[in-house]
């Protein structure tokens, strides 16, 4: 993996342990509420257009924003290509045992499945693909 890469996991993982529970709470929120079965939260150090903001770093001192999104929203806005959704599908983990982030760095996106459980994870537990 390339060592940017890992670098950027590293401290997503410390705010995610931080925000779990927030990210927990919210993801039931937007599938209970009928928004989407794919919660998706985007996870950024910069300004993007894509979800809502409901942790800022800035606010919180931390180094990661997350915005809630969904699938659907990534397919409208062609951050996942409609032929790729049902792979997206396949490789979606249960979203009440894990967060599904989409990590921008600026070497791109990359998707990460988070635990909510436990304190810390495995590298089998979080790890990115790129979009």
């Amino acid at each position: 993996m390339d060592p940017y890469i890992k670098l950027q996991l590293n401290t997503l993982k410390g705010d995610l342990l931080i925000y779990r529970n927030m990210l927990r709470e919210t993801a039931k929120d937007i599938i209970g509420q009928g928004f989407s079965d794919y919660p998706v939260f985007v996870a950024h150090q910069y300004e993007v257009n894509l979800g809502e903001i409901i942790l800022d770093r800035k606010e919180l001192g931390t180094s990661w924003t997350i915005q809630a999104s969904t699938l659907e929203e990534l397919v409208e806005k062609k951050v996942v290509e409609q032929a790729k959704v049902s792979l997206f599908r396949d490789s979606y983990k249960d979203a009440s045992e894990f967060a599904c982030i989409f990590m921008i760095t600026e070497k791109g996106g990359h998707f990460v499945f988070y635990p909510y459980k436990g304190e810390q994870s495995t590298n089998s537990d979080i790890s990115a693909n790129g979009k």
